[in-house]
C-alpha cells in the first residue's frame, strides 16, 4: 500500500490542493507545508497582514465532570497537570502541559473553561496517547470525548482582528486567551484569541462540514492569505515557542524548557493546591532550586542557520560538550538565523557564546534572549 493511502485528510484537504499547496506527511496527516507563494512570503505576509492555517489535525477534546459541575473536572484534570485549572474563569483559556512521573512532559496543550466543562486542544502526534491517557486517569469521575467531527483554523496576523470582524464584531472585546462561542456566517464557532505565531490571532474550531465554507469566507478578505506548516515553524520559532518532540518531551521538565510560568501560584509550593500532579517532587524542586540546564534562544553568527539535532559546546575545539540545539533556520523578520537548544544553567545568561558544530566545524553562536520578535497579542 503507498504510505499516501494511510494519511488521514482534514476537511479542508480539497482547498489546499485548489490552492495549489504541496502537501506532506505530518503527524498522521496530509497536510499543506507551503502554498505557491513559497515559505519565506507567507512568513512575511503573516507578519503584516493575516495568515489563515490549518491545524485541523490537532485533538480538540471535551472533559465534563459526571457531576456536571465544572469544579470537579477541573479538579480531575489537575491531577494530570501543573496548571490552576479550577481558579480558571469561564471564557478563559491556559497553556498547560501533561508530566510524566519523572518530571518530563508527555505533551503541551490549551485548556479553556466553557462553563460546565473543559474544552482541551492537544497536539496531532500525541492525540491518540493523551486522549488515553485522559481516559485511564479521569473515566471514574468524568467524560473524556474526542471531537472527532470538528476543524480548527487559526487566523494569526495583525490584520487578523480587521479580516474576523466582518463576520462578528463582537470579537473586539476580546483579549488574549479569552475563548466565545459564537456565530460566523451562521456558523457556530469556538473562538479563542491565541495562536502560535507571536501575533495577535485567533484559533477557530468550526464543524467540519463547514470549515471549507468559513475558509474561503476568510480567505476572500484581501489581508487574509493561506499559510503551511513551514511558516508555521517559522514564526513560532521566532516568537520562541517550543514544538512538541523538538524542544520538549519526556526528557525535558517544564522548569528546564523554562515554562516555569505556566505554573500558577496555586499549584506551587505553599500554594492553595500544591504539588499533586505527575512529577511534582522534582518539578517544585526545581521552581525552587533551578534545573541543571535551560531552554534559550541561540544566535548563530553569520547567516547559515543552525539546525537540530547539532551538539553545543564550551569550546571552539569541540571537546567539552554542553548541549544541544532542538530548533533552528531562518528568521526572515529578523533577518538572520535563528534557533533555541539547553545548555547549562550557568551559560544561559544572553550574551554568552558557545559553539555549534555543523559539518565538522565549530561556529560561534551567543545565547540570545526570548522571544526573538516582540509578541503583538492584545492583552
Amino acid at each position: 500500500m503507498d504510505d499516501t493511502a494511510r494519511l488521514k485528510r482534514t476537511p479542508l484537504y480539497d482547498l489546499h490542493v485548489a490552492l495549489g499547496a504541496r502537501m506532506v506527511p505530518f503527524a498522521g496527516y496530509e497536510m499543506p507545508v507551503q502554498y505557491p507563494a513559497g515559505v519565506l512570503k507567507e512568513h512575511v505576509y503573516t507578519r503584516q497582514h493575516s495568515g489563515l492555517f490549518d491545524v485541523s489535525h490537532m485533538g480538540q477534546v471535551l472533559v465534563k465532570a459526571k457531576t456536571g459541575l465544572y469544579e470537579d473536572a477541573a479538579r480531575a484534570l489537575e491531577a494530570l497537570v501543573p496548571v490552576d485549572l479550577v481558579g480558571l474563569t469561564k471564557g478563559r483559556q491556559r497553556y498547560g502541559f501533561f508530566t510524566d512521573a519523572a518530571g518530563g512532559i508527555l505533551d503541551d496543550l490549551m485548556i479553556t473553561n466553557m462553563g460546565d466543562h473543559l474544552f482541551v486542544v492537544v497536539n496531532a502526534a500525541c492525540k491518540d496517547a493523551d486522549l488515553a491517557h485522559m481516559q485511564a486517569h479521569l473515566s471514574d469521575t468524568c467524560t473524556v470525548e474526542l471531537l472527532d467531527d470538528r476543524a480548527l483554523m487559526a487566523l494569526q496576523g495583525p490584520q487578523a482582528q480587521a479580516v474576523l470582524a466582518e463576520l462578528w464584531a463582537g470579537l473586539s472585546g476580546m483579549k488574549f486567551m479569552d475563548v466565545r462561542e459564537v456565530e460566523l456566517h451562521d456558523i457556530p464557532v469556538i473562538v479563542s484569541r491565541s495562536g502560535y505565531s507571536g501575533e495577535d490571532g485567533f484559533e477557530i474550531s468550526v464543524p467540519a462540514d463547514k470549515a471549507e465554507t468559513l475558509a474561503k469566507i476568510l480567505l476572500d478578505h484581501p489581508d487574509c492569505q493561506p499559510i503551511g506548516l513551514g511558516a508555521r515553524d517559522s514564526l513560532r520559532l521566532e516568537a520562541g515557542l517550543c514544538l512538541y518532540g523538538n524542544d520538549i518531551d519526556t526528557t525535558t521538565s517544564p522548569i528546564e524548557a523554562a515554562l516555569q510560568w505556566a505554573i500558577q501560584k496555586a499549584r506551587r509550593a505553599g500554594g492553595a493546591r500544591e504539588g499533586g500532579f505527575p512529577g511534582a517532587e522534582r518539578i517544585l524542586g526545581e521552581l525552587a532550586d533551578g534545573p541543571d540546564r535551560l531552554r534559550v534562544g541561540l544566535k548563530p553568527e553569520g547567516k547559515a542557520p543552525v539546525r537540530a539535532p547539532a551538539k553545543l559546546y564550551g569550546d571552539a575545539q569541540g571537546v567539552r560538550e554542553i548541549g544541544h540545539v532542538t530548533s533552528g533556520g531562518f528568521g526572515p523578520r529578523v533577518e538572520h538565523p535563528v534557533a533555541m537548544g539547553y545548555v547549562p544553567r550557568d551559560m544561559a545568561e544572553p550574551g554568552t557564546q558557545v559553539f555549534a558544530e555543523v559539518r565538522g566545524k565549530y561556529l560561534p553562536v551567543t545565547v540570545a534572549a526570548l522571544p526573538f520578535i516582540t509578541p503583538t497579542y492584545k492583552r
